[in-house]
């Protein structure tokens, strides 16, 4: 019988799957947290420190726009602090093993430009999408790397304060559309996000909610999410949503990704 794994190497192997990568895959390479974005923002507003804070930071993120005015020196400190050397990015063996498993399209929540430095290190042309003008110029004979939540090239196009999430959540954007076009076929494989994240959890539920009102939930392609840890509260939820949930033993979360990976490259690299 064939496994788990081996129906998602298929999948990749075939280019019918759509890497989602999270920022546990910035994380590898050395970027901040969102707990260490908390803390900037907290001492940059002289906020005192507080262990469990009542607010996201997405909703300090709100309070730090109406303090300034803007999001703009935030997003400076960002584009800054959350950018790798050229290096960095080469000596990452997820990174290239994510360009290894050639995806036709890869969404990221992620800010940086990590990803598109990986696929220019390794000689492969893509297209970023950030904004209309790129869904409508993108080139479908190339990789696209979609930056769900915006791009530091581009202030207006970040989705990080509170009204930013809203306004996604209640107004279909041409990004939107573009997910439900891209995703509603194909095998999803998410890695790098924590399966907590309401954003994600949002995406997953809403995909799930699209299949069964259909009527032709069993034809839905598989879609999995790669988390390092066990959670069968979690794991419950996602299964039940049509979601399989694979873990990897390992010392660290970048371990136990570097090890999926690894094992999945093996698996397409086999497969017939």
């Amino acid at each position: 019988m064939i496994s788990t794994m081996e129906k998602l190497a298929r999948a990749v192997k075939d280019r019918r799957a759509i890497l989602f990568a999270g920022a546990g895959v910035s994380m590898s390479v050395g970027l901040p947290s969102w707990s260490e974005l908390i803390d900037h923002m907290r001492v940059d507003l002289d906020l005192p420190h507080a262990d469990k804070p009542a607010w996201t930071y997405q909703t300090l993120a709100e309070y730090y726009r109406l303090k300034h005015g803007s999001i703009g020196p935030l997003r400076s400190w960002m584009d800054r602090t959350w950018s790798v050397s050229a290096d960095r990015v080469r000596e990452s063996r997820i990174h290239d093993l994510i360009v290894g498993l050639d995806f036709p399209i890869i969404y990221t929540t992620n800010y940086d430009n990590n990803l598109e430095t990986a696929y220019r290190l390794a000689g492969r042309e893509f297209v970023k999408v950030a904004n209309t003008s790129d869904i409508v110029n993108a080139d479908n004979g190339l990789p696209q790397i979609v930056k769900f939540h915006g791009d530091f090239d581009d202030d207006e196009s970040l989705v990080l304060a509170e009204t930013d999430y809203f306004k996604r959540l209640i107004s279909e954007t041409p990004l939107d559309i573009k997910f439900k076009a891209d995703t509603f076929g194909r095998t999803l494989l998410f890695i790098g996000y924590s399966v907590s994240d309401l954003n994600i959890r949002m995406t997953l539920y809403k995909l799930w909610q699209t299949w069964r009102d259909s009527g032709r939930e069993r034809d839905r392609p598989a879609s999995f999410v790669f988390t390092a840890r066990e959670d069968p509260v979690q794991d419950a939820v996602l299964e039940h949503w049509g979601i399989t949930v694979l873990h990897q033993k390992a010392a660290d979360p970048a371990a136990s990704m570097l090890t999926f990976l690894e094992n999945l490259k093996s698996l397409v690299d086999q497969a017939a």
